[in-house]
Order: C-alpha cells, then sequence, then structure tokens
C-alpha cells in the first residue's frame, strides 16, 4: 500500500418549510435530492456493507438537512411527492407504449422510484437514522457542520456568533446521531483566523479546506495538501485535491459532461402538454422539472440523442477506471518523494451524485468496488484514520480562503448580495446585548430568546447569498433574508421595548422549528 484516498462528502440544503402552503416550489428541493442523491446513496453504500467491502467514506449532513429530514410534515410531503412520480411512471409507461425507446426509459424510471419508496419504507421513512447505523457499524464516518451553513470568515468581526454556528452544530449532531463528532464540514470550506478556537471548544479535531487554504499557509507546508497541517491549537486542517476534483466537477474535463449521459435540463415538465404533467410539478402553475428525462446530453446542439442506459452505465465503468488510474498514478508518484503515505482528499457535494449527475452514483460504485478488488497500492480512508495511524503533522497557520469562485468567498458578498452583511452585523450585536441582559431567563422569555436566536441563525445561512449571485430563485432567496430578519427585530422588540406575544412566538416556533434545544448563551 502506497498511499491514501479520502473521499468527503457534503450533503447540504437550505431549511425550507413551508406549513401554511399545501405544496411550495422551493421544499421540492429537498424532495429532489432525496430521491436522486440521497437514497441512490445510501443504497450504494448499504451494498458495499452487503458485500464486505472495507470502504469508508466520509459524510456530512448539515444541521439544516437533517432538521427537514427528521421532520414529520416534509415526511410526509415527500411521501406523497413520490408516490406522485411512481403515479406519472404509470402514466408514462401507457403514453409511451408505441414508442420502445421511451417505453423502456419509462420503465427505468418506474423500477427506480419504486426501489426508492421501498428503501425508504425500509428506513421508516427517516434517513439520518439510516446512516447513524451505517456509522455505527463502521462504515462511514459522519461529521458535523456549521448549524445553518453561515459562511463563517463573514462573521470574524463578531466572534460569538462563530460559535453560536459551530456549537448548535455540535449539538445537533449530538441529537441525531448520539457521541461527538471528530470532524467538522466548515460551510464552503470558508476558514479565517479564529475558527479553530471555537473548534478547539467544540472539541473537533479537523477540518477541511480548499486546495490554496492549505498551500499558502505559514509556514509554507512541506507536503502541500497531500498531509494535513496542525494549526497552532493542534486542529488539523485537510486542503482539498486539484486533480481528483476538476475529473468530477470541471466543467469542461469532468467526466459529468460526457455525451452518453443523461442531459440535466431536458425534461418532459418542459416538453408535454400542460395540463398532463401538471399535477406532479414543483408549482401547479408553473413548469418545472419532474425528474423524468429521456434525453442523453449528445452535446452543444438541441437536437438531443435518446438516452441509452447500458451506455451511460459503460461510460461510468470507464470513468470509474480512469479515475482510479489516475489516482494511481498520482499515489506512486507522490510516495517517490514523501517520506509518509500520501494522503488524496476529495470533497465534494453529495447532490452532485446523482441530482446533478444522474450516474454518479453509479461511478462512486464502480470505482470504490475496482479500487478494493482490483488494486493494492491506495486504500480507502477517512481523515479521522489517517490521523489515527499518522499522528504527527507540521505545525501552520491556514490561509483565509473558500472554494468557489476565485476563493475568497466572492460568491457570497459581491454587489448582488453585499446589502446582507450590515443588517447582519446589527442582528449578531443585539443578540448578544439580548443574552447579557436576560442572563437566567425562564418561561416566555427564554422561549423568545430562544426563538431570536432560531431566526438570526436562519438569516446568516450562506444559501441565500450564494442564490442571489446565481440568480436561481433571487426572489424567494431575498423574502428569506429579510422575513428572518424582521422576525428577529420584532422578537427584539417584545423583549426590549414591549411585551413577548405568545401568539406570535406560537406561530414562529411552529414555523421555523429547528433546533428545540438551542443553547442562546452561545452568544454571550
Amino acid at each position: 500500500m502506497l498511499g491514501y484516498h479520502a473521499i468527503v462528502l457534503h450533503a447540504h440544503l437550505p431549511f425550507v418549510r413551508h406549513p401554511e402552503h399545501p405544496k411550495f416550489l422551493e421544499e421540492n428541493w429537498l424532495f429532489e435530492a432525496i430521491t436522486e442523491s440521497y437514497l441512490p446513496l445510501l443504497e450504494v453504500i448499504q451494498g458495499w456493507q452487503r458485500d464486505g467491502l472495507n470502504a469508508p467514506i466520509t459524510l456530512n449532513l448539515s444541521p439544516t438537512l437533517c432538521a427537514m429530514l427528521r421532520d414529520p410534515l416534509l415526511q410526509s410531503r415527500y411521501e406523497r411527492h413520490l408516490n406522485g412520480l411512481i403515479e406519472l411512471a404509470e402514466k408514462e409507461i401507457h403514453r409511451t407504449h408505441w414508442d420502445r425507446a421511451f417505453h423502456e426509459l419509462a420503465w427505468m424510471y418506474h423500477q427506480r422510484l419504486s426501489r426508492a419508496r421501498e428503501l425508504w419504507h425500509a428506513c421508516q421513512c427517516d434517513l439520518v437514522a439510516a446512516f447513524a447505523r451505517l456509522q455505527a457499524a463502521g462504515r462511514i464516518e459522519l461529521v458535523a457542520c456549521a448549524a445553518t451553513h453561515a459562511l463563517l470568515p463573514l462573521m470574524a468581526q463578531h466572534p460569538p456568533s462563530i460559535r453560536a454556528q459551530l456549537l448548535t452544530g455540535r449539538d445537533y449532531y449530538r441529537e441525531c446521531f448520539g457521541g461527538n463528532p471528530r470532524g467538522v464540514w466548515l460551510p464552503e470550506c470558508a476558514y479565517a483566523p479564529g475558527v479553530e478556537n471555537v473548534l478547539q471548544e467544540a472539541n473537533i479535531r479537523w477540518f477541511i479546506l480548499d486546495t490554496h487554504g492549505v498551500l499558502h499557509a505559514q509556514p509554507r507546508p512541506r507536503y502541500g495538501v497531500f498531509a494535513p497541517i496542525y494549526t497552532p491549537n493542534c486542529i488539523a486542517a485537510f486542503g482539498r485535491d486539484l486533480d481528483s476534483a476538476r475529473q468530477v466537477w470541471s466543467r469542461h474535463e469532468g467526466y459529468p459532461g460526457d455525451p452518453r449521459y443523461r442531459d440535466f435540463y431536458r425534461d418532459i415538465g418542459y416538453d408535454l402538454d400542460f395540463d398532463y404533467v401538471r399535477p406532479y410539478l414543483p408549482s401547479p402553475d408553473l413548469r418545472g422539472f419532474t425528474g423524468f428525462k429521456y434525453y442523453q446530453i449528445t452535446g452543444d446542439t438541441p437536437h438531443k440523442l435518446v438516452y441509452q442506459p447500458n451506455a451511460a452505465r459503460d461510460a461510468a465503468a470507464s470513468h470509474a477506471a480512469h479515475f482510479l488510474q489516475s489516482r494511481q498514478q498520482q499515489v506512486a508518484e507522490l510516495a517517490s518523494v514523501m517520506d509518509l503515505p500520501p494522503l488524496i482528499v476529495s470533497p465534494y457535494d453529495a447532490e452532485l451524485f446523482g441530482h446533478w449527475w444522474y450516474e454518479g452514483p453509479q461511478f462512486l460504485d464502480f470505482y470504490v468496488r475496482k479500487l478494493c478488488c482490483d488494486q493494492h497500492q491506495i486504500e480507502l480512508i477517512t481523515p479521522s484514520q489517517y490521523l489515527q495511524r499518522h499522528p504527527t503533522h507540521q505545525i501552520a497557520t491556514p490561509s483565509t480562503s473558500s472554494w468557489g469562485e476565485e476563493g475568497y468567498c466572492k460568491l457570497w458578498l459581491n454587489e448582488s448580495n453585499q446589502w446582507i452583511l450590515p443588517h447582519l452585523h446589527v442582528a449578531q450585536e443585539r443578540m448578544t446585548q439580548l443574552v447579557h441582559r436576560f442572563a437566567g431567563a425562564e418561561g416566555l422569555t427564554a422561549r423568545a430568546l430562544r426563538q431570536a436566536g432560531r431566526e438570526l441563525l436562519l438569516a446568516q445561512a450562506s444559501d441565500w447569498p450564494f442564490i442571489l449571485r446565481t440568480g436561481t430563485s433571487p426572489d424567494y432567496a431575498r423574502r428569506r433574508v429579510k422575513d428572518h430578519l424582521l422576525r428577529f427585530i420584532a422578537l427584539h422588540e417584545q423583549l426590549t421595548a414591549t411585551r413577548v406575544s405568545e401568539d406570535y412566538l406560537q406561530r414562529l416556533e411552529a414555523t421555523d422549528n429547528l433546533f428545540p434545544n438551542l443553547n442562546y448563551q452561545y452568544w454571550a
């Protein structure tokens, strides 16, 4: 064995829950991810367990995602959504009866959706518990994340907010999975000096940075990103490997762009008669994705070829073999110049596998099976296991950094979303003032303080400025930021100038109901 490979999957969605509406467009983000990414990934990992493969990977389920996955309302709505898709598959089987290519694809979707429903019921509609069982069996390592995926460097001027984000995330990890997390996923891999102090308080042992966050550390790391560095307070920082990232992520060089793979954007929600697909659309008044896509990428042309599942499967197997060969070559070259086994760290968004790249779970399955059965140069490992085997590393201070556009938080602070930050600064200071003013609060006052903390955490989510930058759902993102800030302001006003309205508080508690045991003292 020459070296190690650590695959780290980060599963995250913003907290979207609207009990006031029977059907809500943005709740579909969760439903699509469950069907196309989380259930397929669960099935793949369970397959490794069934076949006795030693294939530990690292997975982060963000606190907001866990809160939604555990919510009875959203669980029941997902069940309704999945049943609707199976009903649509049955209609498609009849509609395409005389068109063999499309008919076979309709059957494919019916079989996959039926299998998804079986797995959903097998884990009793609780994916969080299902992944917790895999961790208990030693098959995966689950790591923590900040409470609402806030961009921590933008809070550097208010350390209590960083503390509240990370410690609330740690607490919710305990509630979901039992025990303490050893690692943490810093949202957007974003780091600024001082974050490690809160990680030490939370008893976190390691985190992941983008490549330049480690390469620009002081002093410069001897082994680059192929071994961790320790911050001065002995928290390990692992750097992302660029080569394995580029092969999967790159728009031009990455595997998902292969013309044989399924085209993400061509969907019957846009192609077929509106009244026919309307009952199955995320919003009954707007065309949108159903998940039924019958064409392959083909190339940069509007004329798409019909999707061929067997050809796409062959492509996934070929790309997995190429990926393994590339890692073997990479490890062999590194091992020849390093005096400890090199570690390749490959962090990815979990939703890439299955949702954006339909064949992604197949690719991952092929790669892991080939790695475990066809070679002896590379071993799959988690960062925690690597630190146990190789505990001695260089001490250095990482550089302020993030992943994404230009690598220094530009996606989350630019002309489209910079208006958010001053409002957050005021609310953060006011939250700390409230905690000091009402030390030892009980009853209604304590409930109001907890809800004020929830609203502030939700307003801090990195998802809203990201959406404003990309323009995917800007009106919704803008409204969410304003709603949470206005709710926080109202609670602050009630606590400091008037009196707490229990009716108003109950409405907020019923809507933004995550983190029931929130400790508002973290803002002190």
